[in-house]
């Protein structure tokens, strides 16, 4: 059965999956010429931008420059990094900020700062420029755009729905893959609702919940790059997995995380006895690239035998913890941590999928009419590592670069496409069967694709993902799908991706380490995976 290209509740100029800071931005750029559908699996602010404490990096103060942004990204992304992304990104720093500030995001303000923002510093930079809102930034920019996405006539908000798969030119028998728009189940009704558009844009974040232990939200299951691959697009870089070093350590505390810039600000990681041990690891310390802190805490704890390492920052007065750490304070201060007299119990935990979708500098995919964006897509800025702070900044920059391009093309007549088909489907008779194998899933990749890897690791997760793909995949095809079924047949693919990426890689660099190859290559090349087969192709 044919949709009718007339429907205005099913057919928009561009529809965005996905309503973290990249979506909500990218839609209010969007919104004043276009119509534009945001599709979010939950409510508007479930994604992990809300989540995001430390803040944001630009350059902004006098004694900082583009040029020590860009030379403190290369290094922290280990040789890996695109120069011309990350010029493109930090040069439209500045102007991004200036857009949230006129948006009305209240960032902590410093009378004595000639910025008039007060500006922290985090690992792996050489000045302070991370503007912020207190340890709350990602709340504070959400719902700052969240309340202006909610009241734009051109954007229409579908909530409590999840995209299941891209409706590209293949699937509808047509000689070129263009994207036209995307199938989408409904969780209110159950019903699966067929989407029509001119764009289509993948803005979905990250899979930190292919791991056991993760900062991220449950949303976090790797939709996007698993229907940008299902759909054609290739992927890059899928092994780089960033693990931030500072989770917090407590059976009520679930993703937690304590931002960087308490390091940046003095804090300093400690063994139960108050042994310091960042200095032994790195001469920078804790102010040390995440990677290498990540590393040297993980080290730490398999040699010692620990639970977890302790981060403390109480020789800071009292009044600044206060002050500057609001959120971590009256959370630890709920579990019975008191920062300003006590050190906090820290593990790392998985937070930061540097690669994704390969895109270029306009947010393209290799799909006509499909764009990425955020978390979801490998623009060449993080290389091998992601520096702190930079993520939410790629987000508004290529949000913005992809409205452009969007806006800079004639619209075309919008595809006739199928409904989705659930003639041959029946209702799931054992919901358990998701439960036990996204358990196994998650307890695997943590054991075997964490921090440190190995050949023997990844081989025995590479088997193990073979006989999931198998069984999801005949589940998928006999039972109607559900929110749980969509989310683990992403993260199955997501994590099998991830995998691939890391046998191909024969070296250590960033945050993929071996001990089968712990040396350095001369030559840094992208780990390129296309859907017709795999390859380790140079930077794009």
């Amino acid at each position: 059965m044919k949709i009718s290209n007339k429907d205005p509740a099913r057919h928009f100029d561009v529809i965005v999956i996905g309503s973290g800071l990249a979506g909500m931005a990218l839609a209010l750029n969007l919104a004043d010429h276009k119509r534009v559908a945001i599709v979010t699996k939950r409510g508007l602010m479930a994604g992990a931008s809300d989540w995001a404490q430390g803040g944001i990096a630009a350059v902004l103060a006098d004694d900082d420059s583009v040029e020590a942004h860009i030379r403190d990204t290369l290094i922290a992304g280990a040789g890996l990094c695109d120069e011309e992304a990350t010029r493109f990104v930090v040069e439209n720093g500045r102007a991004a900020i200036e857009w949230l500030i006129e948006q009305g995001v209240p960032f902590t303000r410093d009378a004595d700062n000639i910025t008039g923002y007060h500006l922290t510093r985090e690992g792996g930079h050489s000045h302070r420029r991370i503007i912020h809102s207190t340890d709350a930034t990602g709340h504070a920019v959400q719902t700052t755009l969240a309340e202006k996405v909610k009241n734009h006539a051109n954007i229409t908000l579908l909530e409590n729905h999840i995209a299941i798969d891209l409706i590209t030119g293949n699937k509808l028998g047509l000689e070129d893959n263009t994207c036209h728009g995307a199938y989408v189940l409904d969780k209110n009704s159950g019903k699966v609702r067929t989407l029509a558009a001119r764009n289509v844009v993948l803005a979905s974040g990250g899979a930190g919940k292919v791991y056991l232990y993760t900062t991220n939200p449950d949303v976090a299951t790797g939709d996007g790059v698993a229907m940008g691959w299902r759909a054609g697009c290739r992927v890059a870089n899928m092994e780089f997995v960033q693990f931030h070093p500072t989770c917090l350590y407590h059976p009520h505390a679930k993703s937690f995380l304590i931002t960087e810039a308490v390091r940046g600000e003095g804090g300093i990681l400690v063994l139960r006895d108050g042994t310091r041990f960042m200095p032994d690891h790195d001469p920078r310390a804790e102010l040390a690239p995440r990677d290498v802190v990540a590393r040297a805490i993980d080290f730490e704890m398999k040699k010692r035998g620990l639970d977890c390492v302790y981060l403390d920052i109480s020789h800071k007065p009292a009044a600044f913890l206060k002050e500057h750490f609001p959120t971590i304070y009256e959370r630890c201060l709920d579990l019975g941590i008191d920062i300003t007299r006590q050190p906090i119990p820290v593990v790392p935990a998985a937070h930061y999928s540097c690669g994704g979708i390969v895109t270029d500098r306009s947010a393209r995919t290799d799909l006509p009419n499909l764009y990425a964006i955020g978390e979801v897509a490998c623009t060449g800025l993080h290389g091998a590592n992601r520096l702190a702070s930079n993520s939410l900044l790629e987000c508004l920059v290529y949000a913005k670069a992809a409205a452009q391009d969007i806006l800079g093309h004639p619209d075309k007549p919008l595809a006739t496409l199928l409904e989705w088909d659930e003639s041959r489907v029946t209702d799931a008779d054992e919901e358990i069967v998701i439960s036990h194998n996204w358990d196994e899933l998650r307890r695997f990749m943590w054991d075997y694709v964490g921090i440190v890897r190995t050949n023997k690791r990844l081989e025995r997760a590479q088997h193990r993902i073979r006989l999931l793909t198998e069984e999801i995949n005949e589940y998928y095809q006999n039972f109607r799908v559900s929110n749980d079924l969509i989310e683990l047949r992403n993260l199955v693919l997501t994590a099998d991706l991830i995998v691939q990426c890391a046998m191909l890689r024969h070296e250590s660099r960033g945050l993929h380490y071996s001990r089968d190859y712990p040396e350095l290559l001369p030559e840094a090349k992208n780990t390129v995976l296309t859907p017709d087969g795999l390859d380790v192709a140079k930077s794009q």
